[in-house]
Parts: C-alpha cells; structure tokens; sequence
C-alpha cells in the first residue's frame, strides 16, 4: 500500500478541486444541481482515484485507478470547455484552468507509465 499524501499530484489535485469550487460558486444558481455539480463531482473524482489507487495491491488495480483518474479528468476538461461556452468562466479562468489540468493530466500518466513499467 501506498501513501496517496506522498504524491505530488495527488497535492496539486486536491489544491485544483478548491480553485474548481471557488469558480463554480460563482455560477448562476440554476446550475446548482446541473453544470456546477457536475464540474465539481468530476474533480473531487481525480485525486479521489488516485488516492483509492494507492490502497489497491497490485501495480495493475493502481494502474487501472490511475486511468480513471485521467479519464474525470478529461470529462472536466469537456465541462470546462462548456462553462466558457455558456460564460460562466472568464477567458483567463479558463486559460489557467486548462493550462492546469493540462498538467495533472501529463503528471497522472507519467505516474501510469512509472507504475505499469514496474510491474
């Protein structure tokens, strides 16, 4: 088993949730329950898989957990897209969420790739 706290991505996963919380507050109220919950489930999803990943056994379940991790974040990213579509989010916002999760995104398969040469 392995420590989840000790990933630097895990970290930087959970610090993107908070700025994804603070900006879909800023959305109208009507999307409560649809776009902003929807956002919000999705990157709570990314460090949450990374996390359960780490409780799994084998190399291939962690792998596996990683994928998924990748996979919320590539739906979020879809989602981002869609609030700058309907002006929830600014262009700046939305440039440094992109650029951020860009980098989630290439440090979560850097850690896939690490993880399944290892197996």
């Amino acid at each position: 088993m392995r420590n989840f706290r000790d990933l630097d991505v895990w970290k930087s996963s959970v610090l993107f949730v908070k700025k994804i919380y603070q900006i879909t507050d800023t959305f109208p109220a009507t999307e409560k329950y649809g776009l902003s919950s929807q956002i919000s489930r999705c990157a709570v999803s990314i460090p949450s898989n990374i996390a359960e990943g780490c409780s799994r056994n084998s190399q291939r379940d962690f792998s596996r957990f990683l994928q998924i991790s990748l996979g919320s974040s590539f739906e979020l990213e879809t989602q981002i897209e869609i609030a700058k579509e309907l002006n929830f989010i600014k262009d700046e916002q939305y440039f440094n969420l992109i650029s951020e999760l860009h980098t989630i995104q290439k440090r979560i398969q850097a850690l896939k790739k690490y993880v399944e040469n290892n197996l």
